[in-house]
């Protein structure tokens, strides 16, 4: 089955997929978290065929994820290190990987990572920016952004599921 371009849909979960929503990219992205630069140890840790991880990686270079910073001339090779829009990506690795700990993980999280600064796992927790208040889905509503140049944004409440 061939995938779908999300290019012209306008919706930045859909252009935020057309970069990072192919099956291997956010492998690729969480090894690059993990310190993994090399092609060579992306292809041995995730068993990824050479021509795809190449593909993934030009990718990812290509929308500024990632840059390729030369390491030898002769022959050239290069790591793949993460930009700041790599590095934005975090929240959203860290989302993915929490959900798959408590629904994918029956024998516990294969991961922990620990808050450098109290030792302790640690967990994400969603607030707002304005007053610090932890936010969950009963505590949002959608309204039209300055992006909404059509004016397709629907408004209404997010639907409330039964606690």
């Amino acid at each position: 089955m061939e995938r779908k371009s999300f290019a012209g849909m306008h919706c930045s979960v859909a252009q935020t997929l057309e970069i990072v929503g192919e099956w291997w990219t956010m492998l690729i992205v969480r090894d690059a978290f993990l310190g993994v630069t090399r092609f060579d140890d992306f292809q041995k840790r995730l068993g990824i065929s050479r021509n795809i991880l190449n593909q993934r990686l030009a990718g990812l270079v290509d929308a500024g994820v990632l840059t390729r910073v030369p390491y030898q001339d002769n022959p050239p090779r290069h790591d793949y290190r993460l930009t700041d829009k790599g590095r934005d990506l975090w929240p959203v690795l860290t989302a993915m990987r929490e959900w798959g700990d408590r629904h994918a993980a029956p024998d516990g999280p294969p991961l922990q990572l620990r808050h450098t600064g109290c030792g302790e796992v640690f967990h994400t927790v969603l607030g707002c920016s304005e007053c610090g208040e932890p936010v969950s889905l009963r505590d949002v509503r959608a309204a039209p952004g300055p992006g909404d140049l059509d004016g397709i944004v629907r408004t209404r409440p997010p639907r409330r599921d039964p606690d």
